[in-house]
């Protein structure tokens, strides 16, 4: 018998608001999949206990237990703390004061892979066998991503921690894709249609598809049953998602917004971001192979993106996309140089998340002291493309194409 105990990513309101109400209600919510009509209810029992991020010693107590098998994580780009080596971020205060905590083994720890690797510790010292970590985040080869940052936190517990991880730890890859919008005070209203009383319901899709790469070091339920897809190379896959799924979204973010659109819903309908997005989408497809069917994959997202009662906020999404962009974009548009061309649909899409930023019309991003920084230089658009990659800035007339989009 599988369940999970959630751990919310931060502590304070609004999450200790979401524990309690979970709490109340016997950690069971309501998912209601919301097509264009209409929309499919269901209650969701998979939650067995739910906690706070503060509890610390809730956390350590579930994962020295040999019984527990799995470590999921639902985390940003900019929340793993990661720079683009995949070390700890040098200029991160929270990575530092999480680096010497580890490394006195006193003190509070904040960012998620400073929390596992002391975790990890605790599991280790009482000899609580293998596990499995299995991130769900929209970055690639996220399962190689985290278990590179996991040991480097880990080497300021020490050599044994590190030791110890790599031979009793698997990582799986993963790729998750389905539209969830933030929560809104409106969704509260479905599960009272429905005649049920839900104060943390969610919302979603009724798209889904989730593929899996990996070992299961401990076991894992049978996922397959209920659609999930395990393949031994996922890089195919994750990149279709991210480049067109997620890559159209940071696109829309960036130029939509400037033309006043709010929502996915509004740009999809704006003919000049359809346009942008699938001059991407061209280029993105070059480098996808014929097996993960991408035209195809591009009209249902077209059909995904109109969905008119998914109300996906573009303010939302556009949230730290100078990282978005570099794992979104960049790739595409070095792809697209090497291959000779000018990679002009990721220019425009880099160049629309400029303009944002020279008007003063981001939203919160992990990145924001760069991007002030370049903004305020001599020579803007080559900084900020900067900050999105710096290989990419550095190959010839890419800038130059930047600032052409810049100017129309």
């Amino acid at each position: 018998m599988w369940g999970i105990a959630s751990f919310t990513g931060r502590a304070g309101e609004p999450s200790d608001s979401i524990v309690a109400a979970l709490r109340a209600q016997d950690h069971l919510y309501t998912l209601t999949l919301r097509g264009p009509d209409e929309d499919a209810l269901e209650v969701i029992d998979s939650i067995v206990a739910v906690h706070s991020a503060a509890e610390i010693d809730a956390w350590v107590g579930y994962i020295v237990r040999p019984e527990v098998a799995i470590i999921s994580t639902t985390v940003t780009e900019a929340g793993y703390r990661l720079d683009a080596d995949w070390n700890p971020r040098a200029d991160d205060a929270v990575v530092a004061s999480d680096l010497a905590a580890l490394a006195s083994g006193t003190g509070s720890l904040e960012s998620p892979l400073a929390l596992i690797a002391h975790a990890l510790e605790q599991r280790r010292l009482v000899g609580g066998g293998p596990l499995t970590v299995m991130p769900c985040d929209n970055m690639p080869d996220n399962g190689a991503l985290v278990r590179a940052g996991l040991l480097a936190f880990a080497s300021a517990v020490g050599l044994e921690l590190q030791e110890w991880i790599e031979e009793n730890v698997s990582f799986v890859s993963t790729s998750v894709d389905r539209i969830t919008p933030r929560f809104s005070d409106d969704d509260l209203d479905l599960p009272h249609a429905h005649g049920l009383d839900d104060a943390v319901p969610v919302v979603t899709e009724p798209f889904i598809n989730w593929i899996l790469q990996g070992d299961f070091a401990a076991g894992r339920p049978a996922w397959e049953t209920a659609g999930a897809e395990f393949v031994a190379d996922l890089e195919p896959f994750e990149n279709r998602k991210l480049w067109l799924l997620n890559g159209a979204h940071t696109a829309m973010a960036g130029f939509s917004r400037l033309r006043g659109c709010a929502t996915v819903a509004d740009a999809s309908a704006d003919p000049a971001s359809r346009e942008l997005v699938e001059a991407f989408w061209s280029e993105a497809r070059r480098h996808l192979p014929v097996g993960v069917r991408a035209e195809e994959y591009c009209t249902a997202l077209w059909e995904r993106f109109e969905n008119p009662r998914i109300a996906h906020s573009l303010a939302q999404i556009a949230e730290d996309s100078a990282t978005k962009l570099g794992v979104r974009a960049a790739p595409v548009a070095l792809a697209e140089l090497d291959a000779g061309r000018t990679a002009e649909g990721c220019a425009r899409v880099i160049a629309a998340w400029a303009a944002a930023m020279i008007a003063g019309q981001g939203q919160r991003d992990s990145r924001q002291a760069d991007i002030d920084a370049a903004v305020a230089s001599n020579d803007a658009t080559r900084a900020l493309v900067a900050v999105v990659s710096p290989t990419l800035a550095a190959r010839a007339g890419f800038v130059e194409l930047v600032d052409g989009a810049l100017a129309c």
